[in-house]
């Protein structure tokens, strides 16, 4: 048996008889999880199919919100994640070739930055260590999920641990093993939504000219054109196109894909370095009928998906996370049972319309913008124009995309008391009036 075990696990690898949490997936979502609900006294298996490390060796970018920056500097884990990231004062906004771009600052929505960019690796590594040495913390891994057995006070759960299997009680069991969740199909949950008829492209670029620290969003009949800022001039650039174009951008010589990457940049940024495979993902856009039964809930992609545009899909994961974690750390501190379906309801009240919400604006985005229908391209481009002219558009555009609409998670109000509580103590005392 592989055991992955934190110091609260004996060293024959026995496990406790009955957990308080069981997530499954220990991706971004589940350790974010983990991490919120570390201190709160409950027993925590953290269950993954890949080694513990594994996700240390995926080599992708995320659009980190400002939310999402609140939610990790909560936990305690974003003074190590921020010096690897990239900061961004600016958003690009613009329609093919037509000229009027929008600029978003962080003066449209009063901050000093409208959010990062952060890889994959630095965001695992900053939980995995904040992670290290709990004693609430059980890893199991790499395990697989056989069977989910629910009964009334808890789920027993058949693991699969190197070809043998193993049983694992616990009183919630949290899903966030993907948009292809087996555990919530096991469980017979039923989602809406639909598969794009457009497909992504990502790689990682170095332009000869910097970045800026811009991110662009480039609307192109085919599909948008992301370029999010990496550090060491680097970007990574997601492009969606129609299924079968992506399949020809994946497939081309370098020297023809750098070259239509440079005809949509316009010069902007100069040369263009590959740094590199290309890699092709299909977008589909999902919402679970609902996010919590009896002893189960869902988070991140187990229970929605959106269109990559505007880079939401990761941070409203990560907001699940928070606002899951709360919901059941107050159940806990009143003596409530956190598997119970009363309690459960409270997170899906939370999240689930906030998330509509979000998929709702990037199907709207793309859908709007991926077409040449007259009618609406005159529309959409003089929508640029009023919103380059009009602040409070902005404002209303940003506290979208920053993450900054919904409700804050209480992890982020208590990082905020006690910065105000440090300002205070740093801050020159002003001298008595004589």
């Amino acid at each position: 048996m592989i055991l992955a075990q934190s110091a609260s696990v004996s060293s024959s690898g026995s496990l406790p008889a009955l957990f308080d949490l069981a997530i499954v997936g220990g991706g971004i979502v589940g350790l974010t999880l983990a991490c919120a609900l570390k201190d709160t006294g409950l027993k925590i298996a953290l269950i993954e199919a890949k080694p513990r490390d594994a996700g240390l060796q995926f080599r992708r970018a995320y659009a980190i919100t400002l939310m999402s920056g609140k939610i990790f500097a909560g936990l305690g884990i974003w003074d190590e994640i921020l010096p690897q990231i990239t900061t961004f004062q600016q958003i690009s906004l613009a329609d093919e070739h037509y000229p009027a771009v929008v600029r978003l600052q962080p003066e449209d929505l009063g901050t000093d930055e409208l959010g990062y960019v952060g890889e994959h690796h630095v965001i695992v590594q900053a939980l995995l260590n904040r992670l290290e040495g709990a004693e609430s913390i059980t890893w199991i891994c790499p395990a697989e999920v056989q069977q989910a057995d629910y009964q009334t006070d808890r789920v027993t759960l058949t693991l699969s641990i190197a070809g043998e299997l193993q049983t694992v009680q616990t009183r919630l069991l949290v899903a966030a093993d993907g948009s292809r969740s087996p555990l919530r199909e096991a469980a017979g949950i039923q989602t809406q939504g639909w598969q794009y008829w457009q497909s992504c492209i990502t790689a990682v670029i170095r332009p000869e000219k910097s970045h800026g620290n811009i991110a662009r969003e480039h609307f192109w009949a085919s599909g948008p054109f992301a370029t999010l800022p990496l550090p060491e001039n680097r970007c990574q650039i997601v492009l969606t196109a129609p299924h079968a174009e992506a399949e020809k951008w994946l497939e081309v010589e370098e020297s023809e894909f750098l070259a239509e990457l440079e005809r949509r940049y316009d010069g902007q940024l100069g040369k263009i370095e590959l740094l590199g495979d290309r890699f092709l993902f299909p977008v589909k856009l999902m919402q679970s009928d609902r996010y919590t039964l009896s002893r189960l809930a869902l988070v991140g992609d187990a229970a929605h998906c959106c269109h990559p545009v505007g880079g939401q899909g990761m941070n409203l994961g990560i907001r699940d996370a928070a606002a899951l974690a709360q919901v059941i750390k107050t159940a806990y501190q009143r003596g409530e049972d956190v598997g119970s379906l009363q309690v459960l309801r409270r997170y899906e009240r939370w999240r689930k319309f906030e998330n509509l919400m979000i998929l709702g604006f990037t199907d709207f985005l793309d859908r709007f913008f991926s077409n040449t229908v007259l009618p609406i391209v005159l529309v959409r481009r003089l929508g640029l124009h009023v919103m380059g002219a009009i602040r409070p558009l902005r404002f209303l555009a940003l506290k979208l995309m920053t993450g900054m609409s919904g409700k804050s998670p209480a992890v982020t109000l208590s990082h905020q008391a006690q910065s105000l509580e440090e300002r205070k103590e740093t801050e020159p005392l002003l001298p008595s009036p004589s």
